[in-house]
């Protein structure tokens, strides 16, 4: 019988903690295994997730004593949050735990993908000197555009004007008199979209950002502008992606969200023979360093959300 149950990976130390306080059951393996979770989940009264566990209403309803989900992170596609409030359920993400390492990781993607010399190890290696065909662009100079401007963007925006790049962002939620847009060009998507050298995504996926960067948004586009989407699987038209990378219409991509996930070898297939692709398996937002305050974040929530209860 546990109070807690662990379904994804979660620092050791971070666990420690919740065990220290509560019955826990820590095993990462359960997200594989559903049909184990399930019949666990009768007398819990927290379960902490990333971004696999399914946290829908069948699940729910085999936990009649649930009293929190803690997330390892800050989406929440896999958690159906309406129905948790329905049975007063507090729904605990790791908010801004893991901005820095989603900023990181989009830097450094676009500066492979603009350097193009993400490809060249096996051919220097074996012996060949592809310089001109590897001669790629800078950073500094560019334009950086964000679709989305919140806390994570912001992070991006704060190292790309370090890097001596102009920031322009797309956000119809922010309020013009944010102070957040002082240094930022506020622009609408169409702009954005033919203006932006790297163009990276910061929106929830929702009914209408769904596709969202389609083939009519790939084609305003500029034929060397490169596209990052870290933030959720679905945002982006898989199928026409692709088709305008293999027709050479954007210079490159980083995906480290689909709109499948895990990636399987028939999704994954369409991706195959695209040289200008970068492909991570969802690690922006995970670092050694982000793992550790997710979790604890996450363990801080589930610990005083139990705590306070009678």
């Amino acid at each position: 019988m546990y109070d807690i149950v662990i379904s994804e990976f979660m620092d050791d130390g971070a666990v420690e903690r919740l065990s220290r306080s509560y019955p826990t059951l820590y095993d990462p393996g359960l997200v594989d295994r559903p049909a184990d979770l399930i019949p666990m989940l009768t007398v819990v009264r927290a379960l902490v997730v990333r971004n696999r566990t399914q946290v829908n209403a069948a699940l729910l309803d085999a936990a009649p004593r649930l009293e929190c989900v803690g997330r390892l992170g800050v989406g929440l596609d896999n958690i159906d949050v309406d129905a948790c409030k329905a049975r007063r359920i507090a729904v605990l993400p790791a908010t801004g735990a893991n901005d820095l390492a989603v900023a990181e990781y989009v830097m450094t993607t676009a500066m492979i993908l603009l350097r193009r010399a993400y490809a060249s190890t096996a051919a220097v290696a074996a012996g060949k000197w592809p310089r001109q065909t590897l001669i790629g662009g800078e950073m500094s100079g560019r334009t950086m555009g964000l679709v989305g401007y919140g806390a994570i963007a912001r992070e991006v925006a704060c190292r790309a004007e370090a890097m001596g790049m102009t920031v322009a962002a797309y956000d119809p939620y922010l309020p013009q008199d944010h102070p957040a847009w002082r240094t930022v060009e506020c622009l609408d998507l169409d702009a954005l979209l033919a203006t932006a050298d790297v163009l990276s995504l910061h929106t929830p996926l929702t009914p209408s950002t769904r596709h969202m960067i389609g083939a009519d948004a790939l084609a305003c586009m500029k034929p060397d502008a490169v596209l990052i989407n870290a933030a959720r699987g679905g945002v982006v038209d898989e199928a026409a992606l692709c088709r305008a990378l293999r027709e050479g219409r954007i210079a490159g991509a980083a995906l480290d969200v689909f709109e499948k996930e895990p990636l399987d070898a028939v999704a994954g297939a369409s991706f195959e023979g695209i040289a200008n692709l970068i492909l991570t398996p969802h690690i922006a937002g995970v670092t050694n360093e982000s793992n550790v305050r997710v979790s604890h974040k996450t363990a801080d929530s589930v610990l005083a959300h139990l705590k306070a209860q009678p």
